[in-house]
């Protein structure tokens, strides 16, 4: 897959560190120029992924020989998103492959919250968890794909969750905001198949990533490498995914949800 991708421009938000690390240095890999955002620039840091977002960036391009640069943003805000597609788009050229990977709940460094109990959730965490995995989405995609129509080409990954098909009691405004994106996904992609523009969404289920260990305990069990698919995943057998939706086996693919969870899962989406 070297080089295959090599011309491109591709954005990868919520690159600092876990998968979306691991997204940006397979596109990194295929030969794209990589734009790395981050909300913070010391996010690489707060479950010991990294330093900071600058040297992230700085080691990609000089790991894959690929140029890079490191944007800083809040993607709940339009006009944070404009400015963050202006800047890539200056650094490094138009933009024809996005990840968007921004979101998750509203943990930081200091633990995980659980805003999501289906009665007694705070307003504020509602809008927080909505405005970071749905809104997010909906801003970085608009301003992107307006891009993409006019070159005729683009590859869009949204980062859903399988829990956007199995909703729980403790997870009920996080799996509602990314059900939502799913289907935004979706009605992206029709609207944009004209303009042979791919638009697909990743649902990931428990993958091993520093701060999915960092904020729960899990069972010993689960910590295996392989003989056995009832475990947590790897990042780079999530990360993998990106090659198939955006390179070219993934040309003639769009509107797709594909659950990355070791078929914990096994039931039509």
């Amino acid at each position: 897959m070297s080089d295959v991708l090599a011309g491109k421009v591709a954005l990868v938000t919520g690159a600092g560190r876990g998968l979306g690390r691991a997204f940006a240095e397979k596109l990194a890999a295929m030969g794209c120029a990589v734009g790395i955002h981050g909300m913070r620039e010391n996010g690489p840091a707060e479950f010991g992924e990294g330093t900071t977002l600058t040297d992230t960036a700085r080691e990609i391009g000089e790991t894959y020989g690929v140029k890079t640069i490191r944007v800083l943003g809040d993607l709940t805000k339009n006009e944070e998103v404009e400015r963050v597609v202006r800047e890539v788009t200056q650094g490094l050229g138009s933009i024809s492959i996005l990840v968007h990977n921004a979101g998750g709940d509203i943990a930081a460094a200091g633990g995980k919250p659980n805003p999501n109990d289906a009665v007694n959730i705070k307003e504020i965490d509602v809008r927080a968890v909505l405005d970071r995995n749905l809104i997010s989405t909906i801003f970085t995609c608009q301003h992107v794909a307006r891009g993409m129509v006019e070159q005729r080409w683009g590859r869009i990954v949204t980062i859903s969750s399988i829990s956007a098909f199995k909703g729980t009691e403790t997870s009920c405004i996080y799996s509602t905001a990314k059900a939502a994106v799913v289907e935004y996904t979706r009605c992206l992609a029709t609207g944009l198949r004209q303009y042979n523009i791919t638009a697909n969404s990743l649902a990931p289920g428990d993958t091993r990533t520093g701060r999915f260990l960092g904020t729960r305990t899990v069972a010993e069990e689960r910590l295996v490498t392989d003989g056995t698919l009832d475990r947590i995943g790897l990042v780079d057998e999530v990360a993998r995914v990106v090659e198939l939706f955006v390179g070219p086996m993934g040309d003639f693919i769009t509107g797709q949800a594909l659950r990355v969870d070791g078929g914990s899962q096994c039931w039509p989406s």
